[in-house]
Parts: structure tokens; C-alpha cells; sequence
């Protein structure tokens, strides 16, 4: 038996996806995983694909582990883009055609 892809699921159709294969679900990081019902499932172990046979256990996680972050789930944040709104550029010492304010 071939294991489904669960990453991106709701934790309720997650396990409902296993359940329908003839798997069982383990959630580490979740001491409550059959009271979680909205959170998304960013990582199982074995992958999506795997061989294994009729009642395996699968892992899944719902939160990123030390030092993933999860940056590629989003569209990167880097550069920052300058903060403060528009900025005039400041006058060079001696210019003749120097900006006076009134």
C-alpha cells in the first residue's frame, strides 16, 4: 500500500484520508491530535509514496520544527522595502544651485 500525501491537509481530513487507506495517524508535536480539527499538516514521515503495509502508523507534523520556519510556505520576505515613504535627496556642500527653504 502506497502512503497518501497528507501535507496541506486539515488535521480532519488527514486523518480521515488515513483511516479510508487502512493507516493509523501519530502526532508527535500533539498530545490532542483527536480533538485537532482545523490545523494544516506540514510534514510526514514516511513520505507520500512510501510502500508499507496495511495498518502502518504515519507521522505527521502541524508545526515546523527548530530552524525550519516555514518561510517557503509564504513568498519570501526578503529585501525589506525601505521604510518611511519617499526620501528627497540632501543637497551637496557648495552646490550652486542649492535648495533654500522657506
Amino acid at each position: 500500500m502506497r502512503v497518501p500525501r497528507l501535507v496541506g491537509l486539515m488535521a480532519v481530513d488527514a486523518r480521515e484520508t488515513a483511516r479510508a487507506r487502512g493507516l493509523f495517524l501519530n502526532a508527535p508535536d500533539r498530545p490532542d491530535f483527536h480533538l485537532t480539527v482545523v490545523d494544516y499538516v506540514v510534514r510526514q514521515f514516511p513520505q507520500p509514496g512510501a510502500e508499507v503495509p496495511q495498518d502502518s502508523m504515519v507521522y505527521v507534523w502541524f508545526d515546523f520544527g527548530e530552524g525550519e520556519g516555514g518561510g517557503g510556505v509564504r513568498e519570501p520576505r526578503i529585501p525589506r522595502p525601505p521604510t518611511g515613504g519617499l526620501q528627497r535627496e540632501l543637497d551637496r556642500p557648495g552646490d550652486a544651485f542649492e535648495v533654500s527653504s522657506l
